[in-house]
């Protein structure tokens, strides 16, 4: 044993050495700037990022929020506001729904950031393949009617949780450039390389582009996640919920509820069905647009402040095992001007040319971990997961994609396939060095 360690040391030394040569490089304008940062604390005003206006916060008692009615347009707070409304079923809520409003699941420790709700999907296999759970493979956890509070039969042997991520930071992740993204994996070793995925923006009239944001990074643009979520999570139609791949184009956009899987099988809850008192669309896009421009102009969760003596010893041990060949430390957004999302969006000043560190590849892997659902990627992607950003990890305590680890320890052991070798080299350190590697983690 007294052999195997120094050894050890060395090979790791050298790894530490060589990774960084190997690690994509940044590329873009050298007049970057580092992204401003939110200390991650929700008794600092420090969320506003300076995208559009900021405004003052909302008293319903003296004025209404006002929406956006274009990105960039709307006012942050009144943004804010509207993120953090409830909504009932004179709204349009449901008639099946995971939860009343965005800040019920994005608020620990700030608005917009993680919580420990999640969402449940399922399926199962036919002739090699993953089919959606009859009525579709997001299952809800509540209704509006107990007559169709949704349940699955033993039939569906593909189940799985997801915990909510955290928004916090996305403007920057929307405004990382296709290429950026795309020389970032491709300098990634062979054997550990991620698989990129084009998926259709849905205010671009389903222009391809590369996902980002999900677990199976199925969206690619905020105000596609916010539409899409707004109608999966909350039962909301509007023109942007791309439902069933539509286009905000589409003439039969905003018209169709999720199908509610019963015991007595699926039903259609759609208007006017007698479940839906709302004639669809629910929300005339206005709502998605304070959702998109809200979580567009929020700062990018920042480090510990002070970083612990233990959290520094550990910063290179997280590339020298090789966390960051997928956790990528640096990335910079595409300069202030350039058109994203197939054209529907200008990256304004704010957001572009930024440096920003989500320690995520935005790509999906085989890690081990994967929960056998396919959505955007193909069948290929059913055990592929997004490789999921660590800024901001110390303020949630549910880890992994479903949220059932607790310790950063426990959710390494889970690492395996294309991420074997990082968790090999993990338990190679001594007990001190995967203390520091992990004190590192939870400075992010």
């Amino acid at each position: 044993m007294r052999k195997v360690l120094p050894i050890l040391t060395l090979v790791l030394f050298a790894v530490a050495l060589f990774l960084p040569l190997s690690e994509p490089q940044v590329v873009e304008s050298q007049t970057a700037t580092e992204a401003p940062t939110t200390d991650m604390d929700a008794k600092t005003d420090d969320l506003f990022n300076g995208f559009g206006v900021r405004g003052t916060p909302i008293d319903e008692c003296v004025n209404e929020p006002v929406a956006p009615t274009a990105r960039g347009n709307g006012r942050f707070e009144d943004n804010k506001f509207i993120f953090s409304e409830r909504e009932n079923i004179d709204d349009g809520l449901g008639p099946t729904y995971n939860d009343v409003g965005c800040v019920e699941c994005h608020q620990s420790v700030d608005v917009g950031a993680f919580s420990q709700a999640m969402e449940f999907r399922a399926g199962h296999i036919t002739n090699g393949a993953f089919v959606d759970a009859p009525g579709g493979q997001l299952i809800h956890a509540r209704g509006t009617d107990s007559d169709i509070v949704e349940h699955i039969s033993t039939a569906e042997t593909v189940k799985t949780f997801r915990v909510t991520t955290s928004t916090i930071g996305d403007g920057f992740v929307e405004a990382l450039a296709n290429q950026t993204l795309i020389d970032n994996v491709n300098a990634q070793p062979l054997a550990q390389r991620g698989s990129l995925t084009q998926v259709p923006v849905t205010e671009a009239n389903n222009t391809l582009r590369i996902g980002r944001f999900g677990w199976k990074a199925q969206q690619a643009s905020l105000l596609s996640f916010a539409g899409d979520a707004y109608l999966n999570e909350m039962g909301i139609t509007n023109p942007f919920d791309g439902f069933g791949g539509r286009s905000s184009n589409a003439a039969d956009a905003g018209t169709h509820e999720n199908p509610a899987s019963t015991a007595e099988g699926v039903i259609n809850v759609t208007f006017p069905s007698p479940f839906d008192p709302v004639a669809d669309p629910e929300d005339d896009g206005d709502d998605v647009l304070a959702f998109a421009d809200f979580m567009a102009a929020t700062r990018a969760p920042g480090r510990q402040n002070p970083i612990p003596a233990a959290a520094t010893r550990g910063d290179s041990l997280f590339n020298a095992v090789g966390c960051n060949v997928c956790h990528t430390r640096t990335l910079v957004t595409a300069t202030a001007g350039t058109l994203i999302n197939g054209g529907a969006f200008t990256v304004p000043a704010a957001l572009g040319s930024k440096i920003i560190h989500p320690f995520s590849d935005f790509a999906l892997h085989n890690i081990g971990t994967g929960d056998g659902i396919v959505q955007n990627a193909g069948q290929g992607s059913a055990n592929q997961i997004r490789t999921a950003p660590l800024w901001g990890i110390r303020a949630r305590n549910r880890l992994m994609h479903e949220g059932l680890n607790v310790t950063i320890f426990d959710s390494i052991q889970l690492h395996a396939g294309q991420a074997t070798a990082a968790r090999n080299n993990f338990n190679a350190l001594t007990a001190a060095q995967r203390n520091d590697l992990i004190a590192f983690v939870l400075s992010l």
